[in-house]
């Protein structure tokens, strides 16, 4: 799969390990390096910023996308390629989502969640074909795969929509699965649902 873009969704905070800032910063020093446009929050605070810092400083092309009640002297990031305001949090899930060839979630809480669990339904739905990955930094998202698991052991989640998530726990594997991905769908199934 030809991988032009990402988009990223993580915590507006840096969180209590400075692990997850430093993978931050490797994502976005890797997608400028690999000239992928990367498309994330807008925000200057947090693993968000720390990801854009890092793209930047290498040339990259960081677009941020966020909603117009954002504090401009607070939370919006400055010092990116290009800002697109929304007027809403869910219009900014549909622009991510319709722009990026590809999602990734690092650690973050409700919000991050928000936008993952949102991304993987519309999967689901056949929505989009793109992949969603989680990108599991310090086993941060272990409880959230074993949650996962037990959707699908006790019948609510259907084997092939539980395949169409990515795991990795290094950026390098992050990437080589973006590249090869394939999407598991069944189209049957999306038939039956469509009709």
């Amino acid at each position: 799969m030809s991988i032009r873009s990402i988009a990223l969704f993580c915590g507006s905070a840096e969180g209590a390990n400075p692990l997850y800032g430093e993978v931050a910063a490797l994502l976005g020093a890797m997608c400028a390096d690999k000239g992928l446009t990367l498309y994330y929050g807008g925000a200057c605070l947090g693993l968000m910023n720390k990801a854009a810092d890092a793209a930047m400083a290498r040339h990259g092309r960081v677009v941020g996308i966020a909603p117009s009640f954002f504090s401009k002297n607070v939370v919006l990031a400055k010092d990116i390629s290009e800002m697109i305001m929304v007027n809403s949090m869910s219009e900014r899930k549909q622009m991510m989502e319709k722009l990026a060839d590809a999602f990734v979630v690092l650690p973050g809480a409700y919000g991050t969640m928000d936008e993952f669990f949102e991304l993987i339904t519309d999967a689901q739905l056949g929505m989009h074909h793109k992949p969603v990955a989680v990108l599991n930094v310090n086993g941060y998202y272990d409880h959230l795969l074993a949650l996962l698991d037990r959707f699908e052991q006790d019948g609510f989640l259907r084997p092939f929509h539980h395949e169409l998530l990515v795991v990795a726990a290094t950026l390098e594997e992050l990437f080589d699965k973006l590249e090869n991905y394939q999407n598991t769908n069944d189209h049957q199934w999306l038939k039956h649902i469509k009709e």
